[in-house]
């Protein structure tokens, strides 16, 4: 059973098991009574400074036990998480905190030319309950009937998109949105009550959020660690809480991979799953991670901000082709139309676009009523660019955003079906396929590939390179035009910059 928001899930859990790890970072590992005292004590202080129902608090996000305190607090008192991420830049702070006009602004130092008050987010657990300070106790709450939780139709926060270009959306959530989303994840991936999960995707937007969200509602453990570059870090925290899940994009996957080799297959006996999500994983990836964990089962999570983990990819279960992601979860329908949103019999022959609804959707765009109508015109389905299919067995394929399927002379050419091959060959480091203007066909497939280390090293031969992809990907499918690049542009998340690559060739 869940209740109406990750707050009240929370304090329960703390209630029902307050010695349990709740939380934990580099520096801190609190439990979950050690957690409600925090969120308890800074919510009266954030009472003192104006924070109410409704009223809007931007949170730069370090990735430690303290962030997630302040969420939480500030949520406690009904009012709005505004989640900026780390290092966030100065006029991407004061942007937001003029259009969500917060009231307070939290961060390990004020923000210049903002004028609102500022708390050091290294204060949280300051004024944490059921402790001494300066002579005087401090009580737990311990009587929950106290409380008033907020109701599942209260908004719980506004995540800010971070597009490259324009303004970004701002996605309102409530937290019925957050419990629905924490089901979906907790379901699909048979969390266990005693789940440990380390976490290193950033928890200033949806991904890492929704992942700790789930663990609070099924009162598991959370083990912050600020990416992985820093290998030896993470490998000595999977040690030291005993780490029995991973949270992680494909291209963190990719990186543990390059940097350790074989190493985390030496967790196989305590690994019980690994959730991805952000991007496409690669067959490859998928393959070794398979090999090298044979008894951790594997998810990938297709999703956006607007309507998260709407669908899941059991690696374990099902071989599907390439661009499946999964069955719809269990707070998620999905349904396939056409340009004019009608809905209609999809199949690989004949594709539409993705549409889903259910509890896990957004409210609205944030002061954006023209843009929410667009998206979710009668309030129920968010209709996405998309394009994709769902077959006879109820799984879900989606072949690209519209503008990044390629029509080469009527056939459709999924970029990620082309790059799923690429990235196998020992020479490419990474790759990227976008859509091309061409005189006969109409649009044709442009690849770009960054070399790999070895490649570079012993030298790379594009008659053999066009011989391998003759191997691996049909006659009609065959990239036109290979160009080699220094880098492939991507998200913080691992997402493939397609219109960076596309504005290169017009």
């Amino acid at each position: 059973m869940f209740y109406p928001s990750i707050i009240e899930n929370l304090a329960r859990n703390a209630q029902n098991n307050p010695d349990k790890l709740c939380l934990a970072d580099e520096k801190q590992a609190l439990s979950y009574k050690e957690i409600w005292d925090a969120v308890c004590g800074l919510s009266m202080e954030l009472d003192k400074r104006g924070v109410s129902k409704g009223s809007c608090v931007v949170v730069e996000c370090d990735q430690s036990v303290n962030y997630m305190i302040f969420e939480f607090a500030i949520q406690l008192l009904k009012g709005i998480f505004v989640p900026l991420e780390k290092n966030a830049a100065l006029s991407r702070v004061l942007e937001i905190a003029e259009d969500t006009k917060a009231c307070l602004h939290v961060a390990k130092k004020p923000a210049e030319g903002l004028d609102i008050p500022h708390m050091d987010i290294n204060s949280a657990v300051d004024f944490s309950l059921g402790c001494e300070r300066n002579g005087v106790y401090y009580g737990s709450i311990d009587d929950l009937e106290v409380i008033d939780f907020p109701k599942a139709e209260d908004v719980s926060e506004i995540l800010f998109s971070t597009g490259t270009t324009g303004k970004s959306k701002g996605i309102v959530l409530t937290h019925g949105n957050d419990v629905a989303i924490a089901e979906n994840v907790c379901t699909g991936v048979k969390m266990k009550p005693d789940n440990i999960e380390m976490i290193p995707m950033p928890t200033s937007h949806s991904h890492g959020l929704r992942r700790t969200y789930a663990n609070m509602a099924n009162g598991s453990s959370v083990v912050f660690v600020d990416g992985i570059m820093l290998l030896k870090k993470v490998f000595k925290m999977m040690n030291e809480f005993g780490v029995t899940s991973m949270d992680l994009s494909p291209s963190m996957l990719s990186i543990i991979f390059k940097l350790s080799k074989d190493k985390i297959g030496e967790y196989a006996d305590v690994m019980d799953y690994i959730q991805l999500g952000s991007a496409p994983l690669s067959e490859e990836d998928k393959e070794h991670l398979s090999r090298i964990l044979p008894k951790t089962r594997l998810y990938n999570f297709y999703g956006s901000t607007e309507a998260g983990c709407s669908c899941l990819m059991d690696f374990n279960e099902a071989q599907k082709a390439p661009g499946c992601i999964g069955k719809p979860a269990v707070n998620a329908h999905f349904i396939v139309v056409d340009e004019d949103r009608n809905e209609i019999e999809s199949s690989i022959d004949n594709l539409g676009f993705l549409a889903s609804k259910g509890s896990i959707n957004m409210k609205e765009y944030f002061n954006a009523p023209e843009l929410t109508k667009e998206a979710m015109p009668n309030g129920d389905y968010i209709y996405t660019k998309d394009l994709g299919y769902i077959d006879e067995d109820g799984y879900v394929y989606m072949l690209g955003r519209k503008d990044d399927v390629i029509n080469f002379g009527g056939v459709k050419i999924s970029p990620e079906e082309i790059e799923s091959q690429i990235i196998k060959n020992d020479w490419i480091a990474d790759c990227a396929c976008i859509p091309v203007d061409d005189p006969l066909t109409g649009q044709a497939p442009k690849l770009y590939i960054t070399l790999s280390e070895d490649a570079v090293a012993n030298g790379y031969d594009l008659k053999e390179f066009k011989k391998f992809l003759s191997e691996v990907i049909d006659a009609n499918k065959q990239p036109k035009f290979i160009e080699e690049i220094a880098e492939i542009p991507r998200t913080f998340n691992g997402k493939i910059i397609r219109k960076q690559l596309i504005a290169l060739n017009k």
